[in-house]
């Protein structure tokens, strides 16, 4: 079943494209006369939808993990007003896909990334005229005492399982289905969908919720060049029989495919374990990226992320900064050919370990 893009022509505000730099950030200042420019019409912008179930959202979102963050990505509050700066930016620019999670955020700032969404939509400055100009797609962790399906909140956009509980809680699992049934049904959701979930449980819950008259819009996974295995692939066939639209966490490999790293310039934090045992076999992939990026005029993170969205997925990478989102609006308005494709994969294929998989992820 083919999944529909929707095009349409750019608005007047806040969408118009901005000019960028060689490698495809935004340029904050005013455009030169379209002649000046001499560019092609790009592919593929932003103000161009695909569709996740009823919604039209951006061909790439922003996930907002770090917004809250303390252990991973050293979040402080001092951060709020650039994070707010990134919201602003990104929705200017056409991104209207935001991915949070109830459980996004360390300690006391639990919930930290779904509060400042709150706040900066509330906050925001231009215009929101329909629905569709922010779509907020939420994760609910699959936490023990959920057992009945009165437990979720009201959130709107698109409502996801955090993870499936099959592997250590499978008589949980009905009670989280039904509690994604009862909030679309009351319309506390326009669309609903899961995470980490294998192609095994998808067909099941696609089940169970079709049986109810429920359409499951969108699956969430690990999905980038360093985490493209059978598992993945697999579940990408199933969801594009299902018209079930995948959603790419992660497509930087947690900032692995930027080409910031190196063995002797490691993040700080937890992630640097785990780059330690990943990055010295990267240097195939890694030359590739580049060679490609150089070739293109772009970034390497602006490669490894159109080539999710080559493969047909919406990607979220994250955003801690105005620089960060600046850079991955880049990775709109053109597209990698076959063989550019083709090439990447081949180099992938060539690195002697792959991503961690989540530890919920389900078969």
């Amino acid at each position: 079943m083919a999944l529909p893009v929707t095009t349409r022509a750019a608005p007047a505000m806040p969408f118009a494209p901005q000019p960028r730099t060689a490698g495809g950030g935004l340029l904050r200042r005013p455009s030169p006369p379209a002649a000046a420019l001499r560019i092609a019409p790009p592919l593929f912008w932003p103000w161009q939808k695909v569709k996740v179930g009823p919604l039209s959202v951006s061909p790439m979102g922003f996930g907002t993990w770090a917004w809250g963050n303390q252990l991973l990505w050293g979040y402080q509050e001092s951060m709020d007003t650039e994070l707010q700066e990134c919201f602003n930016l990104a929705l200017k620019n056409g991104i209207n896909l935001f991915d949070t999670a109830d459980s996004y955020g360390t300690g006391r700032l639990n919930g930290q990334s779904e509060r400042l969404l709150g706040k900066f939509i509330r906050e925001y400055e231009g215009p929101m005229k329909s629905p569709d100009d922010v779509i907020i797609a939420t994760k609910f962790a699959a936490y023990p005492w959920r057992l009945t399906s009165g437990q979720f909140l009201d959130r709107l956009g698109i409502g996801q399982l955090h993870w499936s509980t099959a592997n250590y809680a499978p008589l949980q699992e009905r009670a989280l289905w039904d509690g994604l049934v009862e909030m679309y049904e009351k319309g506390l959701v326009r669309a609903v969908g899961v995470s980490n979930y294998g192609p095994k449980q998808l067909l099941k819950i696609h089940s169970h919720l079709s049986s109810r008259g429920v359409p499951l819009s969108s699956a969430q996974v690990q999905f980038s060049l360093l985490s493209m295995g059978d598992e993945q692939m697999e579940l990408k066939t199933v969801c594009d029989s299902l018209g079930i639209r995948l959603i790419a966490y992660s497509p930087l490999g947690l900032g692995m495919l930027t080409g910031k790293y190196t063995t002797s310039n490691l993040p700080s934090g937890p992630r640097s374990v785990l780059f330690r045992q990943i990055l010295p076999g990267l240097e195939s992939l890694l030359t590739c990226l580049k060679r490609i990026a150089e070739r293109k005029g772009k970034t390497m993170s602006q490669v490894a992320i159109n080539w999710c969205i080559c493969k047909g997925t919406i990607p979220i990478p994250g955003v801690k900064t105005v620089r960060h989102v600046e850079d991955n609006l880049g990775a709109l308005g053109w597209r990698l050919s076959p063989a550019e494709v083709s090439e990447l994969e081949a180099a992938a294929m060539e690195s002697p370990k792959r991503m961690v998989q989540n530890i919920f992820q389900t078969a």
